[in-house]
């Protein structure tokens, strides 16, 4: 192998060791050191619920719960997971059973393709997780960082108005905060 091909090789792709809780699970794992969280979960957890438009942080439809706050998984690394909990859209329905936030979207027709769903779902539960009670142009003002080409808003914001009104003392704390599953290691 001449030097020319040599020097032409992409370099190795540096690993790094994460241990991350995802919906209450412990996940153990070697992640490419430039691995998006978004990529993370979808490729390797098959975790597909989380969803990727822009991939530059613009949409919003890839928008998960980081130790309680709302992140765009397109803009974090999965290296950077490391000791912190993440919950994602799957984790909000117990079996068939629908969460309370996704039977008000249900309800109220709040999704139509349902590609920013996962978007708009986690932005609320998020700020539930922060004890907020958000009114209705509060709630607009928080889900505009998830774009919608198909609802026109309306029915989001009444499905997660609905939801909090129902729900008066914080509407979805982290069922998994800090547990974890050591059997449940992946890698």
């Amino acid at each position: 192998m001449t030097s020319a091909m040599r020097s032409a090789e992409a370099p190795a792709e540096v690993l790094v060791e994460t241990t991350t809780t995802v919906n209450g699970r412990e996940v153990r794992a070697s992640v490419p050191a430039r691995l998006h969280v978004a990529d993370f979960l979808r490729q390797h957890l098959g975790l597909t619920g989380t969803h990727v438009g822009c991939e530059q942080g613009a949409c919003g439809m890839c928008t998960v719960i980081v130790d309680g706050e709302a992140v765009k998984s397109c803009l974090m690394l999965a290296c950077q997971l490391d000791g912190r909990s993440v919950r994602t859209v799957e984790d909000l329905a117990e079996g068939d059973e629908l969460h309370g936030l996704q039977q008000a979207f249900k309800e109220e027709h709040a999704l139509q393709c349902g590609f920013c769903s996962p978007g708009f779902l986690m932005t609320a539960t998020a700020l539930a997780h922060q004890g907020c009670r958000p009114g209705r142009e509060e709630i607009r003002e928080e889900i505009a960082g998830v774009l919608c080409r198909c609802t026109g808003y309306d029915n989001v914001v009444t499905a997660i108005e609905r939801w909090f009104a129902e729900h008066p003392q914080g509407a979805a704390p982290d069922p998994h905060p800090a547990v974890t599953d050591p059997t449940a290691t992946q890698g």
